[in-house]
């Protein structure tokens, strides 16, 4: 069922101790390569939403989580159907090199930084780690205040 609202995402640039990345192939982002993540469900916050989306779909804890990017995608062709995300992404960091993906990804890789560009990227990650590992040079860095107001 499409969502006829902006979706709110999450995702991650996940850092073994190798300081290798992880991509996953998906079908969902027509069979290209593109970072772990998924949809904040209500109540949850994000970086709350983020371990367990990837520990859903990699098996891997992670840690050390900082935000790196927010990107918005409007009813683009990088996924299967017409809908409306923001895709809010971090980096963090995992002591385990063992990835057990579900029914999300066919396929994973660990890839060094400068291999990333490389691949087969889903359309916004290409533009994602284009602007990280050129981020002296960025036209989009800015400062973020980040913070967590409760409703409660």
């Amino acid at each position: 069922m499409e969502s006829i609202y902006p979706e709110p995402t999450v995702g991650a640039v996940i850092i073994n101790p190798k300081n290798e990345i992880l991509l996953c192939k998906s079908a969902k982002w027509n069979n290209q390569y593109v970072i772990p993540g998924g949809h904040i469900e209500k109540g949850e916050r994000m970086e709350d939403a983020l371990k367990r989306e990837i520990k859903e779909e990699t098996g891997l804890d992670v840690y050390d989580l900082r935000l790196l990017s927010i990107q918005e995608s409007v009813l683009q062709d990088h996924f299967k159907d017409e809908r409306h995300f923001i895709f809010i992404d971090y980096t963090c960091r995992t002591d385990s090199f063992e990835v057990v993906l579900n029914d999300e990804a066919e396929e994973f890789e660990w890839v060094k930084p400068e291999e990333i560009l490389s691949y087969d990227l889903g359309g916004f990650c290409r533009r994602l780690f284009e602007e990280w590992l050129n981020e002296d040079n960025s036209n989009f860095k800015q400062s973020v205040i980040y913070g967590y107001i409760s409703g409660k």
